[in-house]
């Protein structure tokens, strides 16, 4: 969404597909949950009075515009790309299958999942979880915009303290809304590692990659 109050930046989806791509390029295999929050929020929708369920359909729909737009720009810079929705439209994408997408990863295709788990009341988050161990992920990326998870929002609050390591107890015991409570205890359950870090900052992906220490890490143990 960039500055605009609604839709898709093209300034900022090109930085993103170029952050993307230098990953890429190193031989990383490459998968992308995408939300659709620019367009439309099923929460924010549901607050207004509609329908939840409906809400949420929306919501899942404008993530499959935000995954079309993020294939068509890796695709002008060379990254082969597949988009795998939750919910089946033929014409536009393809229907996930756990395997077909682990394909497409060993092919060197970076595979962008569209329409969250396919079912409302299931946040985005919980998608990246789900679909991260289905694939066999080694970490979940949470790309935000700020640095790491603070204690209080640093946006509102200048004294905020950021955690360089947490575990995801801490996470669910301190209510630090990194990711919702259902993606959290999934990560937790599988002991798969989150690193929430800056997106808008160039090259925060590479960095992550390579093995500096950016952002704030999650896992099961804290060994600060």
């Amino acid at each position: 969404m960039g500055e605009q109050r609604y839709g898709i930046d093209h300034t900022v989806l090109d930085a993103i597909t170029s952050e993307v791509k230098e990953v890429y390029d190193l031989g990383v295999e490459v998968a992308v949950v995408i939300g659709g929050g620019n367009i439309f929020r099923g929460l924010s929708g549901a607050a207004k009075g509609m329908e939840r369920a409906s809400a949420d359909y929306m919501g899942m729909l404008a993530t499959v515009l935000n995954a079309l737009a993020l294939q068509n720009i890796l695709e002008n810079k060379g990254v082969a790309t597949r988009v795998q929705s939750a919910i089946e439209m033929r014409e536009l994408a393809e229907t996930y299958i756990r395997r077909r997408a682990v394909r497409h990863l060993e092919k060197r295709r970076i595979v962008i999942f569209a329409a969250g788990t396919g079912n409302p009341y299931f946040t985005t988050d919980t998608a990246a979880a789900l679909r991260a161990m289905e694939i066999g992920a080694d970490v979940i990326m949470k790309a935000t915009k700020v640095d790491g998870v603070y204690n209080t929002d640093p946006m509102k609050d200048k004294s905020a303290i950021k955690f360089e390591q947490l575990t995801y107890i801490d996470v669910l015991q301190k209510d630090l809304r990194v990711m919702d409570a259902t993606a959290i205890s999934l990560c937790m359950d599988n002991n798969l590692p989150i690193i929430v870090f800056n997106l808008t900052v160039s090259g925060n992906i590479k960095r992550i990659i390579l093995g500096e220490m950016v952002g704030t890490l999650v896992t099961g143990r804290n060994n600060a």
